[in-house]
């Protein structure tokens, strides 16, 4: 015989909707968060818009817990991205405890509820702490670029042929935000790509989402080999710069491998060294390296006269055709250009987004002379003068 109590209970549920009653006994219901409970006064003031109900990938994170059934994923909402966590607890261990900390420190600035010496994090928290982290690599790559939010569109108007052309929304270009989602498994990667865009890909992908205007990543932990939380934040902010890159003035073309790439392995390296992820074309095989100081492997290769020049890097297509030489060099460039001249950095990327023929339609042809025009305009130099003084500068460090 039920209690009173329990009977009760019984037919409050019954009283409710069938979606409602699947909300209040799924785990990522916003209002679960011990964090800001959901609630919007207290998300605001922490940068964060929601904890679920938009729109993602081809469809919205209703659609995608629909999809996943039985798992948890953890929305996020902030101010540039739109993230899907289907991670469990972390516990934080002692070789990344200062950095933890230190982010949890900024977050309780934000989020008063947060203790910077927690060692237990929940989904949720890992939820606010990706948010924060990602965003803060959207800050970085804005910082690089030397552009500010109001450089851009707001996705409304339309762009006036003979204007400078910064994209066609406020997002870097992109009408949208970024968007990226973490699951566990391949099975789980491919069970959603495939429905989602016919993909079968189980290592990391990267996708434009035409009808959105937006760009996102799909990741997993096992295919990855993502053993722990420093190597998957790396790896996002490597996705995710390669990601803005291709969408800084809007993603009407692919930016040139060797600049993504040189990008992408500096801000990861800018977190933790000692992860490191690097880019295959599709059915390749990955380069894969644990060594944590490229510097000494630069010098190696300048010394024996292996390593590629701009010339060389400029020729590579795809990523089938990097070897790791390659890799640590278009670093090791990208890294030079950034701390000796960081103005003609931000100039070479400009000169190379947003490229419009005179009728307005984007212009991708001979992409190499544009590079080499933009060599001269934003660094006074061309290739050899350029090889010379980045390995003179590589030499010594």
């Amino acid at each position: 015989m039920l209690r009173p109590l329990v009977l009760s209970l019984v037919l409050l549920l019954a009283s409710l909707p069938l979606g409602a009653q699947k909300e209040r006994r799924s785990a990522n219901a916003p209002e679960n968060c011990s964090w800001c409970e959901g609630d919007p006064a207290r998300m605001q003031a922490a940068g964060i818009v929601n904890h679920g109900g938009f729109k993602f990938c081809a469809t919205d994170t209703a659609g995608v817990d629909q999809h996943f059934g039985g798992k948890d994923v953890y929305w996020i909402e902030s101010e540039h991205l739109r993230i899907g966590l289907c991670l469990g607890p972390h516990k934080v261990g002692p070789d990344e405890a200062k950095k933890v900390r230190t982010e949890l420190t900024e977050l309780a600035e934000k989020l008063p509820k947060v203790d910077p010496k927690t060692k237990n994090l929940d989904p949720f928290m890992r939820a606010h702490l990706y948010a924060h982290r990602l965003e803060k690599a959207y800050a970085r790559f804005m910082e690089l670029m030397r552009v500010k939010p109001g450089d851009f569109p707001d996705g409304r108007g339309v762009w006036l042929l003979g204007t400078p052309y910064f994209g066609e929304g406020p997002y870097l270009g992109q009408k949208e935000k970024f968007e990226v989602l973490v699951l566990p498994t391949a099975a789980d990667q491919v069970g959603f790509l495939l429905p989602q865009f016919g993909l079968s890909v189980k290592r990391t992908q990267r996708w434009n989402i035409i009808a959105r205007d937006c760009l996102v990543v799909v990741t997993n932990l096992a295919e990855n080999e993502l053993r722990n939380d420093g190597q998957l934040h790396g790896h996002l902010v490597f996705n995710l710069a390669i990601n803005f890159q291709d969408g800084f003035k809007h993603y009407s073309y692919e930016t040139p491998c060797w600049i993504r790439e040189g990008l992408a392995h500096y801000m990861e390296r800018e977190i933790d060294p000692k992860y490191n992820t690097f880019d295959s074309s599709e059915g390749g095989q990955a380069v894969k390296v644990n060594k944590e100081n490229w510097d000494g492997e630069v010098k190696q290769l300048i010394a024996a006269g292996k390593a590629p020049r701009v010339a060389e890097l400029t020729a590579l297509k795809t990523y089938a055709e990097f070897e790791l030489r390659h890799h640590y060099v278009c670093w090791s460039m990208t890294r030079y250009l950034i701390e000796t001249n960081p103005e003609g950095y931000a100039c070479l990327q400009a000169e190379l987004h947003g490229r419009k023929k005179p009728d307005g339609t984007p212009d991708a042809e001979d992409m190499p002379a544009a590079q080499r025009e933009a060599f001269q305009k934003c660094l006074g130099m061309g290739y050899a003068q350029f090889d010379a003084a980045w390995q003179a500068w590589a030499a010594v460090q």
